[in-house]
């Protein structure tokens, strides 16, 4: 016989609040955060999310999974400790341009979700002892796409670099130029490539880290244009992506196409260096083009 007299509350708790006293409590309480597991995207194993970030995000296969601009400043500076470089303002949708959602709103969107105003974050410490000014492109802002932002950015990292008398380290990752900016985005190839001639008429080096993806008009710019060319395993590099390539020659493309493994083969990549290694990599080449020098002069 059901008891009218007690609260709906002990009602709903069923047996397991009757029999043990307390545990409903405990079971029920959200203290474990949604994202405490990530999943591998090779096997689909799910992955402890620390143990990820202790492996700077390589994954037990081997997979270098994409990383954020302040996440990615952090582990190739000496200690993680850098200056932040503030990047230049920049007019905000001059072409009044909207793809069925207007692009002022796509730009809010984007910087909710990032935290940060565009896709180039800059820092100035040391690496490996070399002081460096280091511009990392994220690909979680608008898919890394250079636009005026971006290409301002660099320019000021440059400018940054030669007023500093250091070398410029940059680390690409894009799905090429920003549609909505269109010739203005463009425009950005010949600016910064303009900017990497400044530097190096200051005999100042340029090293690029190529990450995955860097493809676009990126890959038609500056990321082509350095001293030194390191890349992540595995990483996609090139202008239009593998399936726009089949489509048009109508041929099956070789194995590992485009992946930074091949392009080292062909030339185009100096080294292929995994995501742990790269400070103490960059540093030894920071130090040989310096000259040895540990401090700007």
């Amino acid at each position: 016989m059901v008891d009218k007299n007690k609260p709906q509350a002990e009602k709903r708790g069923g047996w397991l609040s009757r029999f043990a006293p307390g545990v409903r409590k405990i079971v029920s309480r959200r203290d474990t955060p949604d994202n405490l597991w990530v999943k591998d995207p090779d096997t689909g194993e799910m992955l402890y999310r620390s143990d990820l970030e202790a492996a700077l995000w390589v994954t037990p296969t081997g997979r270098h999974m994409r990383i954020d601009a302040p996440t990615r400043l952090r582990v190739t500076f000496d200690g993680g400790a850098f200056e932040p470089i503030d990047t230049p303002e920049v007019p905000e949708d001059p072409l009044k341009f909207s793809d069925g959602k207007p692009y002022k709103d796509r730009l809010n969107a984007a910087r909710k979700a990032a935290g940060r105003k565009d896709t180039m974050a800059i820092g100035f410490g040391e690496i490996g002892g070399v002081e460096a000014v280091v511009i990392v492109q994220d690909f979680t802002f608008m898919g890394g796409s250079l636009g005026m932002a971006a290409g301002e950015a660099f320019i000021a990292a440059a400018h940054a670099a030669i007023a500093r008398k250091v070398p410029l380290v940059c680390y690409t990752a894009a799905g090429g130029a920003r549609m909505q900016e269109g010739a203005l985005s463009l425009m950005q190839m010949a600016r910064t490539t303009l900017a990497i001639q400044e530097l190096k008429a200051t005999q100042l080096p340029f090293v690029v880290v190529l990450t995955d993806p860097t493809t676009g008009g990126v890959t038609a710019s500056y990321a082509m244009l350095g001293d030194v060319h390191l890349a992540e395993p595995g990483a996609l590099i090139g202008f239009a992506g593998p399936r726009v390539i089949e489509a048009t020659i109508r041929e099956k493309l070789p194995p590992g196409f485009q992946r930074a493994e091949y392009l080292q083969e062909k030339g185009m990549v100096d080294k292929v260096v995994s995501r742990p290694d790269l400070p103490r990599v960059l540093g030894q080449v920071l130090s040989m083009l310096m000259g040895g020098k540990r401090r700007a002069a």
